[in-house]
C-alpha cells in the first residue's frame, strides 16, 4: 500500500521535526554547559557563538528543509510552510549581534535582518498553528482526537505570538541590564520554539493520534 506508506512516512518527518524544536533549547543550554560554556546565555541566537553554534544553525537548516518542501491542504499551506522555511535559513544566515559594546554596520545590518527573520518565522508558525493545522476535511466530521489536536495548536498558537509580542516589547521598553539577567528573551523564544515542537509533534499524530488513517 504505497499511499499508506508515504503517509506514514509523512507523519514520522513532522514528528522528528517536532522533536527538533522541542529539544533544542535543552540541547543548545545543556551542550554548551557540557562543553565548558556558559549555559543560559541571552536569546537561543546568542549559541551562534558558542560551540554549539554548528547544532544550532544545523537545526534550523533541518526545520527549514522540511518546511521549504512541505505541501499540505492548499496554497496557502504551501506559501506558508515556504516563508517558514526561508525565515528559518535567514535566521541561521544573519546572525544576531555579538555581545560587545561596540559593533560595526555590518553586525547591526545583520542583527536587524536575525531579528525580523525570526519575528517572520514565528509568526508563520503561528498561522499553521491557528490556521492551517485546524483544517478538517469537508465531507467527513472531525474525530474526538482531532478535535483535541486542534485545542493543541490553539493554544501553541497563541503562546507563539504571545511570545513574540513580548519579546518586542520588552525590545523597544525593557531593554535594561536587570531585565537581560533574568535572560528574558531566552525563556521567551524557549517556549516559542517548544510551542512550535509540540505542535508539530501532535500534527505528526506522536500523540492524539486516530485509530486509522
Amino acid at each position: 500500500m504505497p499511499n499508506q506508506s508515504l503517509v506514514v512516512s509523512y507523519l514520522a518527518l513532522r514528528r522528528t521535526v517536532g522533536l527538533i524544536g522541542i529539544s533544542l533549547p535543552f540541547v543548545l543550554a545543556i551542550g554548551n554547559i557540557a562543553l565548558g560554556g556558559e549555559g543560559v546565555k541571552n536569546t537561543l541566537s546568542a549559541y551562534y557563538y558558542t560551540p554549539m553554534g554548528d547544532v544550532f544553525v544545523g537545526s534550523l537548516f533541518a526545520i527549514a528543509v522540511f518546511l521549504w518542501t512541505y505541501r499540505g491542504w492548499d496554497w496557502r499551506d504551501n506559501l506558508a510552510g515556504d516563508i517558514a522555511g526561508v525565515s528559518a535559513i535567514g535566521v541561521a544566515l544573519f546572525p544576531v549581534a555579538p555581545e560587545t559594546e561596540s559593533l560595526s554596520l555590518v553586525e547591526r545590518i545583520c542583527d536587524l535582518l536575525h531579528a525580523g527573520f525570526a519575528a517572520l518565522f514565528f509568526f508563520a508558525l503561528a498561522y499553521f498553528c491557528l490556521v492551517l493545522f485546524r483544517k478538517a476535511s469537508p465531507d467527513q466530521p472531525p474525530t474526538a482526537a482531532k478535535l483535541k489536536r486542534n485545542r493543541v495548536y490553539t493554544v501553541c498558537g497563541i503562546t507563539l505570538v504571545a511570545c513574540v509580542v513580548l519579546i518586542g516589547i520588552q525590545y523597544l521598553l525593557l531593554h535594561t541590564g536587570a531585565v537581560d539577567e533574568l535572560r528574558y528573551v531566552f525563556w521567551l523564544e524557549a517556549i516559542a520554539i517548544i510551542a512550535f515542537g509540540v505542535s508539530w509533534f501532535v500534527k505528526g499524530e506522536g500523540i492524539l493520534q486516530d485509530t486509522a488513517h
